[in-house]
């Protein structure tokens, strides 16, 4: 079985330190990987369809949280190039995820394995990196009102 299947496992290394996101993580983490489960079981396309609606519309509600807390600290005017880069990745993986979905309307067939590449690798990926830079920001923020 291909390690796409395999269980993104929630560590230290996902955590920002900011309760409302990192329970928004861990809601998409659980959410992947019970994709994953029933993708393995019976990878029907009305399935993935179901499956990357259900997620694009938590991710949206989570990108919104996420980019609420930029404008509310200021994000853009202190890290104007990290702002930008951070708001890009979320406008990219909804286009990402409905390009999917549309292909899938079209009836072209979509790979298992590729869509759940992708949904790991961007979703860990996003956390450690760009979600990371965001909560330092937020935590020094936090700390110095």
């Amino acid at each position: 079985m291909s390690s796409v299947f395999a269980d993104i496992e929630w560590t230290d290394q996902l955590v920002t330190g900011i309760p409302e996101i990192d329970r928004q993580h861990r809601y998409l983490v659980s959410a992947i990987n019970d994709a994953k489960h029933k993708l393995r079981e019976f990878p029907d396309l009305k399935l993935i369809e179901q499956i990357t609606k259900d997620l694009l519309g938590y991710a949206i509600y989570h990108f919104e949280t996420e980019e609420d807390m930029m404008l509310e600290f200021g994000y853009a005017e202190a890290s104007t190039a990290d702002a930008e880069l951070h708001q890009k990745q979320h406008r990219d993986f909804s286009a990402q995820v409905i390009s999917v979905r549309d292909a899938l309307r079209a009836g072209h067939p979509v790979s298992v394995e590729d869509l759940l590449g992708f949904l790991n690798s961007w979703l860990v990926n996003h956390i450690m990196n760009t979600d990371q830079k965001l909560a330092t920001f937020l935590r020094e923020k936090k700390a110095a009102s």
